[in-house]
């Protein structure tokens, strides 16, 4: 039966790519990619003509529609710009879709610019919390750091240059002056990864440049909330700053681990009159 193969593609240096990786890539009917031109670039490396289509945050239901239909004739392999399809990537919406049809998914696994990052950083991570990009508000921004401010082990966020520093602003302020590693341009020839206090790093990237990757020490003494009492003091401040149900819901499974099912039913207890 065709499958919808998800593949990892190197994060910068392109020899990182695994020998399965490059058959997979040869062998199936078509290469759905972020970016073709980005793509194109690994496959002319390695020799590779499987032809390209593109599949990215704005592609039309209609575009989806036709590659699920491809899938039922030929294999497919998903790829994104960097790293493993999927993770803070518009590939889920083709995964979600692909699996909805009874098409067999298979992961071909390979760099990761989280697992790369929390290797070097030198920072604890036997427990790891992921945010992925941070709301591009201040105000949603800081809602969420709140959110994971007493998760232990390392918290994991990717940034954009021009972000940077707003963004170790706001984690410096939420969070306070933790021990960092920032990770920029991770396999590539300016690779560099800074490890001391946030605020050593609001000073040491002036002028930030290339892609990060953060990984920030966890809560030194705390637990993440994981009692009703503190789920419910979260949903309480969420519902009074004007947060939807949805949104709310999903930022109190994150920060305490708690069932969506239980996070709704906290909701909804919380606005029910005394």
């Amino acid at each position: 039966m065709p499958t919808l193969y998800i593949v990892a593609t190197p994060i910068g240096n392109l020899e990182d790519i695994t020998l399965r990786a490059l058959r997979v890539l040869r062998e199936v009917g078509l290469i759905a990619a972020e970016d073709t031109r980005v793509t194109r670039k690994l496959l002319t490396r390695h020799g590779i003509s499987t032809r390209l289509t593109s599949f990215h945050e704005h592609t039309t239901q209609s575009k989806l529609d036709s590659l699920v239909a491809t899938l039922a004739e030929r294999d497919v392999a998903l790829v994104s710009d960097a790293g493993m399809p999927g993770i803070s990537d518009p590939g889920q919406a083709l995964v979600r879709a692909a699996a909805t049809a009874g098409i067999p998914v298979v992961p071909v696994p390979g760099p990761s610019a989280l697992s790369t990052a929390i290797a070097v950083s030198g920072l604890p991570a036997s427990q790891i919390t992921y945010v992925g990009f941070l709301p591009r508000r201040q105000s949603q921004r800081k809602r969420m750091l709140q959110t994971v401010s007493s998760a232990p082990g390392v918290l994991v966020a990717f940034e954009a240059p021009h972000r940077l520093l707003g963004t170790l602003s706001a984690i410096l302020e939420t969070l306070g002056d933790r021990q960092i590693a920032a990770c920029r341009e991770m396999t590539k020839i300016h690779e560099e990864v800074f490890r001391g206090s946030i605020s050593e790093a609001i000073a040491h990237f002036s002028n930030p440049r290339g892609e990060f990757t953060l990984v920030i020490a966890g809560s030194e003494g705390g637990q993440a909330p994981d009692s009703d009492e503190e789920a419910l003091a979260l949903v309480t401040r969420l519902r009074a700053e004007g947060v939807r149900a949805q949104e709310a819901v999903a930022t109190v499974v994150a920060a305490t681990g708690l069932s969506r099912r239980k996070a709704y039913r906290i909701w909804l207890d919380s606005g029910t009159p005394s």
